[in-house]
Parts: C-alpha cells; sequence; structure tokens
C-alpha cells in the first residue's frame, strides 16, 4: 500500500502544548471577531435588564464622590492639595475603578466562564482581555463625566490648575494600571480554579488596597514614616501620575515609575505562565 501522508493536508492540526509562556498570537488575532463580540457581550449584557442601563457608569461614581468629600472632606478635614473636593475624590475613584475593573474581571476569567470553557475550544486569554476592553470603555465613560466638572471649575469657578504636558502622562497611567491588574487578576484566576475559597479573600484584598494606595488622599500629606513603606505599593506612582496630569500634583518620578512597571511585567510573565499551566488542567479541577 502506497503511503499517501506525505500528500495529505489538514485544516486543523491538534497537538499538545509543550511551552508553558505559549500565547499563540496568530490564534487570538483568528479568534478576533469572538473577542470584539465578548466585549459586546461584556458591556451590553451587565445593563441589559436594569432600569437606568449605562447611566450607572455616571451615578456610581458621582454617589461614592458625594460620600468621599462628606466622609474624608467635610468631617475628617483631610488635605486635597487646594484641589476642588470633586474633582479631587472623583478622580481617584475613576482611576480605581479601572484598574480595580481590570483586576476584578481579569480574575474572574475561568470561574466566571466555566460553562463555556467546557463546551466548545477557543483561545482562553479571549475571555480577559475582552474584559479589558470592557473596562476601557467604561472608564471612558467615567472620565467623561470627571472631564465636564472638570472644565466646569475651570471656565467657572475659577480653578486654574498647572497642567502643561502633564496630560501625557495619563496612558503611562493606564498601561501600568491595565498591565499590573491584568497580570495579577489572570494568576488569581489561574489559582482560584484549584483553591476557590481565595475569592472570599480578593474583595477584601482589593478594599484594602484602595486604602493604601493615595486615591482618597494626598500622598503629600502623609507622615514621612508612612511614606517609606507606601512607596513600596507599585500602584501609588501610576495614581499619582494621573493626579498628576489633571492638577500638577503628585509624588513620582522616573524611578518610581520604572518600579512600577518591573512590578506590570512580573506579574504579566508570571500571570500568563500560571494561566497556561491552569488551562491545560481547568476542566479537570473546576
Amino acid at each position: 500500500m502506497a503511503n499517501t501522508t506525505k500528500n495529505e493536508h489538514w485544516d486543523l492540526v491538534i497537538k499538545p502544548k509543550n511551552k508553558l509562556l505559549d500565547l499563540n498570537l496568530r490564534e487570538l488575532i483568528r479568534y478576533r471577531d469572538l473577542l470584539w463580540l465578548w466585549v459586546r457581550r461584556e458591556y451590553v449584557g451587565v445593563y441589559k435588564q436594569t432600569l437606568l442601563g449605562p447611566a450607572w457608569h455616571f451615578l456610581s461614581p458621582l454617589f461614592s464622590t458625594l460620600i468621599y468629600m462628606l466622609i474624608f472632606g467635610k468631617i475628617a478635614r483631610m488635605s486635597t492639595n487646594d484641589v476642588p473636593l470633586f474633582l479631587f475624590y472623583n478622580s481617584g475613584i475613576t482611576i480605581w475603578n479601572f484598574f480595580n475593573g481590570c483586576f476584578m474581571s481579569s480574575s474572574n476569567a475561568f470561574l466566571g466562564n466555566a460553562g463555556i470553557f467546557g463546551k466548545v475550544y477557543f483561545p482562553r486569554l479571549i475571555m480577559p482581555m475582552a474584559s479589558i476592553i470592557s473596562v476601557l470603555i467604561k472608564f471612558g465613560i467615567q472620565l467623561l463625566l470627571f472631564l465636564i466638572i472638570y472644565f466646569y471649575f475651570i471656565g467657572f469657578k475659577g480653578y486654574r490648575p498647572e497642567v502643561g504636558f502633564g496630560l501625557l502622562y495619563i496612558p503611562v497611567a493606564l498601561i501600568l494600571l491595565a498591565g499590573i491588574g491584568f497580570g495579577f487578576g489572570i494568576l488569581v484566576s489561574s489559582i482560584t480554579t484549584k483553591y476557590r475559597d481565595l475569592t472570599q479573600l480578593v474583595g477584601i484584598g482589593m478594599q484594602l488596597l484602595m486604602y493604601a494606595t493615595p486615591v482618597i488622599y494626598s500622598f503629600t500629606s502623609l507622615a514621612p514614616e508612612l511614606k517609606v513603606y507606601m512607596e513600596w505599593n507599585p500602584l501609588v506612582a501610576p495614581v499619582e501620575c494621573f493626579k498628576y496630569a489633571f492638577f500638577g500634583i503628585g509624588v513620582f518620578s522616573l524611578k518610581t515609575l520604572l518600579y512600577s512597571f518591573a512590578w506590570m511585567m512580573v506579574f504579566l510573565f508570571v500571570g500568563l505562565i500560571q494561566f497556561n499551566k491552569a488551562e491545560k488542567n481547568f476542566m479537570d479541577t473546576v
């Protein structure tokens, strides 16, 4: 019998993955239609059966800002470095919601989509990537609310921030926070497939992390002995960078930004390795 294997052509070849860090970017590009479909689902599905729909993108940070203004601004009288209370607290909430959304959506990639993963194959990284894009859209909507009030204070309240070229720091802050949130999120997602009780600690941990980050207070107002410990937090520099872009205040440097960048690369590298490792045995442990 003649050997015809040399003339055979296969449309799909299934083979095991031996490399821990095998991203297979070509496969992600091939499934880009699924990516955008999932982005639409992430954005539309959340508010499909709600009364106010996407208006919650505005209302949620607005209510949080008013509460922080009352508690930390009026009662505790914490310093905002002469920045109007609404602008200071709303900017912190906006940038924190972006990071928190990147982390929480990525950390739920496996358990939140277990039913789909068990039915059909597609690159699993599409889920957290779609979530990041969806969070970026939500951030844009919340940023619009902030900018409306920001220019209102400039045009009608006489507020004059020293901005200059500081606006160029906005993409830097977003990239660092998205990278750290995504990398840490997929790392947590891959771990919680086996140890589900860790999901109970995620919400508490993120709440504590928010208070360890200068979101609702000014970093310069902290005591020197506290600043020494706070500087170990890789989120401090990008958050301060974001505030500097709009208000001209913020404590960061090239050294602190590189420190945050190094943590971002570590989280991405370790997270992707662990994610690919957990993907192989996910259906056995879920």
